[in-house]
């Protein structure tokens, strides 16, 4: 008797193992459906980027308020008879860092140099 319930538990398992860990197992439907999700966000950040662009180029092509303020922004550009003003921020300038010194250059007698010589 006990052999008998042995095999069957050895049948379960056998007849289990596809389901759950073979081919088209529901691990691989668990992985397939996470890669579906974050390529579905991809998809909708991707569509809202297309749906930006083309009202861009709708608007480039249509009007030129669009173009004035491209030319504005991007070249600095200013209209006939227009004075332009530049505000500087007040915030301090921070001063770059300087390199570490470098060994002094080997130095050669007058004599030798005749650049270095006194005139």
């Amino acid at each position: 008797m006990r052999l008998l319930a042995v095999l069957l538990a050895v049948f379960i398992v056998l007849l289990q193992w596809p389901l759950w860990i073979g081919k088209g197992s529901w691990l691989k439907v668990w992985q397939i459906e996470a890669q579906m999700v974050e390529q579905q966000g991809q998809n909708d950040r991707l569509t809202a980027r297309n749906a930006a662009l083309d009202a861009e180029v709708r608007d480039l092509k249509t009007g030129t308020d669009a173009i004035e303020e491209r030319a504005r922004n991007e070249l600095g550009m200013v209209r006939q008879d227009e004075v332009f003003f530049q505000i500087l921020d007040p915030s301090p300038v921070k001063p770059s860092p300087t390199p570490a010194p470098l060994a002094p250059p080997a130095t050669q007698p007058a004599a030798e140099n005749p650049a270095a010589a006194p005139q």
